[in-house]
């Protein structure tokens, strides 16, 4: 079912991030004076309040009105897109110097390109697993669960050889507590190779080997094997009490994500600005400006992985392989280009860079789990 909440955020998203933007494209032809403010024009818009000359009242313009508030799309994302993917820092650098009217804002372009990867990461189906690879699955977790019943055993045998061998009493009792516990851990592992013969038994191994974790997650938490101790007891609390749950625990992490993702540019400046501390002529907003433009990027080519990853095969062998270097290569480009820098300093700026973009993640990541879970 899809979640109206979801969509709704998104679209609204779009919309937020349109106000950013100035008019843009042919309005239809100027006629006279203009209709809000009384000016006369001269030319597709006024000169004094930006309204378009011409006012149309079509149901075809309305539904393109509609088109572009949501999705935002117009000749200037063409232009965009390709100097985003190819030519960041000229990108970065135009748009500071002001030549701003052939370009989408990073603004708006980093709220859009979260919001659509937000979707497509919660609406796009999962592949159907074919019967080799359920097989494959099936036998992977049953081995697993052999493996974990041959080690509990083992370490029963090696607690109860150290009872026999024990002398005083207080050995006796420390092997004893190991026995107890070693012979739950039995009891444990040979339920957890039940429960996979049943699932194989039924068909339902691959259906469930993806969320199995989920299943582990919230046995242990409600079984007490899982402590959370936080030093703080409603927070934890409310922490076990989601983690209960776990769908729902991701379900509040991911409406947190996109609601708060704007908290990765605040978190991300300071960290770029600490790398031109002595350059000249350069200021927050030109940071604020990479920060939007290389986040977005960054969203895009997630987008791309999880595409690649739901197709399989391999696109999405080729796909993971060169991810990781687009990241460091994007990054090197942009600070070049946005800069005027040298290779040698682009270079040890993006290896600098890389460093401070995990602690930014680390810290955003923190931040939604404390929103979202907290």
């Amino acid at each position: 079912m899809v979640d109206l909440d979801a969509v709704g955020g998104a679209a609204t998203g779009g919309l937020i991030a349109s106000t950013f933007e100035k008019p843009a494209g042919k309005a239809g032809e100027p006629h006279g004076a203009c209709a809000d403010c009384g000016t006369e024009t001269v030319g597709r818009f006024c000169h004094n309040c930006g309204n378009p000359s011409h006012v149309h009242r079509t149901l075809l313009h309305l539904g393109e009105e509609l088109l572009h508030g949501v999705m935002h799309f117009d000749s200037r994302t063409w232009r965009t897109l390709p100097m985003l993917f190819f030519r960041p820092g000229k990108l970065t650098r135009e748009w500071c110097l002001g030549k701003r009217a052939r370009y989408v804002s990073p603004l708006a372009i980093f709220l859009f390109t979260v919001f659509v990867m937000f979707m497509l990461i919660s609406y796009m189906p999962k592949p159907a697993e074919s019967p080799l690879e359920r097989q494959v699955i099936s036998a992977r977790d049953l081995s697993m669960a052999n493996t974990e019943l041959a080690n509990a055993k083992a370490a029963l045998s090696k607690a109860q050889a150290k009872f026999a061998a024990a002398t005083t009493s207080e050995a006796r009792a420390e092997a004893a507590g190991e026995v107890k516990g070693a012979e739950g851990e039995v009891k444990g592992a040979e339920a957890g190779v039940k429960v996979v013969r049943r699932q194989i038994s039924l068909g339902e191994t691959g259906v469930v080997a993806g969320e199995g974790w989920k299943e582990d997650l919230a046995r242990n938490v409600k079984s007490g094997e899982l402590k959370i101790n936080t030093g703080n007891k409603k927070l934890d609390e409310k922490l076990k009490h989601k983690l209960e749950n776990p769908d729902l625990a991701i379900y509040k992490l991911q409406q947190t994500f996109y609601k708060f993702s704007f908290l990765l540019v605040p978190i991300s400046i300071p960290f770029v600005a600490v790398l031109f501390l002595w350059k000249k002529n350069v200021t927050l907003y030109d940071h604020g400006v990479f920060v939007l433009y290389s986040l977005t990027f960054v969203s895009l080519l997630v987008m791309a992985t999880f595409l690649a990853g739901r197709a399989g095969g391999a696109i999405e062998g080729w796909v993971f392989a060169i991810a990781p270097f687009l990241v460091p290569a994007h990054m090197f480009a942009q600070l070049k280009g946005a800069y005027s820098l040298s290779i040698f300093s682009a270079l040890w700026r993006t290896f600098f860079l890389l460093v401070f973009s995990s602690i930014a993640l680390a810290l955003f990541v923190l931040a939604i789990i404390w929103l979202g879970l907290g």
